[in-house]
């Protein structure tokens, strides 16, 4: 098994981070510019696994698409595949095919389209077969499972001979994911009537036009270094992460907020992002519910800070790469810390590492369960301890530069 040993660092540092490019925002604008006829200009791809095996695949004429571990290129080609009435098989990895997809196969069916499973009902290995006409330009769907499957018929809404109106039901989860595919579809002239307070999108059945589109770089790569310098011991410490805007579409930039009260300080400029060490709060309550992707990062620093921490709206982790709760739950515990339910409505206690723990014990291996977000949640450890990373190759999922550029204040071995 391969592993890297992250050594301590304690010295001060001044580096400027050139930033992975948003995946989310690549991956819905390449999906986009497929519908255009792949005559758009999309820059600043990201170079994640997840959009390279999606522009893989939007190129292939292979009926069967293996999408890896990928869930958003699979929940986006399947909705694409449908409403471009392609005959393909839909498959991915073990773990991929114990991430449920009938949801969106339900709306899709609904609308029209011929969809069969080839192993277990709901999941995938799955057969799109053909969509001859449209038979329904409204569906229902839950708002709480996950925000793909919803900007994912959102996308292909545009094309649809009756357009589509979605009317979501229950809790909103990641609602600005689901805002930020809307402001993209807008930029390549869709029409889509928002309206929030009775939870329906309605878009018409307006072509996609021509366009070009920059992509941002990612705010959830940006939150290790938020941790990075939150977990600094030296005060004299400043990163600048290139490319983020202030305003941003990502429902991550979150990380600014809750960093502000963890230690970091935020000073926006042309170019990115500039992050210095402030004083920080002793206790933390935050709701994940808009920013699921944040919550490994926080709970690591939180615990590492001995930073009593509330955490909501993280049941969509349990669907993820892996199911992160349970993941982040074993390997705080290594610490002396934890994760702990202390309410039937899904409310966690972050359990500060105890301090013996942190000084005394040999260095701990950490395992990543195939899911690149615990390799980088747990390495900005790596400020106030020595930390081994189990398969730190996870990385190429999202940022493949990540231990490049952690060399840049880290000593790794």
């Amino acid at each position: 098994m391969e592993s890297i040993l992250l050594k301590k660092n304690t010295q001060s540092f001044k580096v400027q981070i050139p930033l992975a490019s948003s995946k989310s925002e690549s991956n819905r604008a390449l999906i986009i510019n497929a519908l255009t006829g792949f005559k758009s200009d999309i820059q600043n791809l990201s170079t994640a696994r997840d959009t390279q095996t999606m522009i893989r695949l939007l190129q292939s004429d292979d009926k069967t698409a293996d999408v890896l571990d990928a869930g958003t290129t699979m929940r986006f080609l399947t909705a694409y595949y449908s409403a471009t009435n392609q005959n393909k098989v839909m498959t991915g990895t073990p773990r991929m095919q114990e991430r449920p997809i009938g949801i969106l196969v339900d709306a899709l069916r609904e609308i029209g389209v011929e969809i069969e499973y080839l192993n277990k009902e709901g999941y995938p290995p799955h057969e799109i077969k053909g969509f001859n006409w449209q038979k329904a330009n409204s569906v229902s769907i839950r708002g709480d499972v996950s925000s793909q499957y919803i900007s994912a018929l959102l996308m292909i809404a545009p094309i649809l001979p009756q357009g589509l109106t979605i009317n979501l039901t229950g809790e909103i989860g990641s609602k600005p994911y689901i805002e930020m595919t809307i402001a993209q579809m807008r930029q390549f002239g869709a029409e889509v009537e928002v309206d929030w307070i009775n939870n329906s999108l309605k878009v018409s059945p307006k072509p996609y036009q021509i366009s070009s589109f920059k992509v941002e770089s990612d705010w959830s790569g940006a939150s290790y270094w938020y941790s990075i310098v939150a977990l600094a011991q030296n005060e004299d410490c400043e990163v600048e992460l290139l490319g983020l805007k202030e305003n941003s579409l990502q429902g991550d930039s979150a990380i600014v907020q809750i960093m502000s009260q963890l230690g970091v300080k935020s000073t926006f400029n042309e170019n990115g992002v500039v992050l210095t060490k402030i004083p920080s709060t002793n206790s933390l309550d935050w709701d994940f519910t808009n920013c699921p992707d944040l919550a490994q990062t926080v709970s690591v620093c939180c615990a590492a800070k001995g930073v009593e921490a509330i955490f909501t709206g993280i049941e969509s982790l349990k669907i993820k790469e892996t199911d992160r709760v349970v993941a982040i739950q074993n390997e705080l515990k290594k610490f002396g810390g934890d994760m702990v339910e202390i309410e039937t409505n899904h409310k966690y206690q972050i359990k500060p590492f105890t301090k013996e723990v942190t000084e005394n014990q040999p260095i701990v291996n950490i395992h990543t369960y195939d899911d690149h977000r615990m390799a980088m949640a747990f390495a900005p450890l790596s400020m106030i301890m020595d930390v081994i990373i189990e398969e730190p190759n996870v990385v190429v999922k999202s940022y493949p530069s990540f231990w490049e550029d952690l060399k840049k204040i880290v000593t790794i071995g």
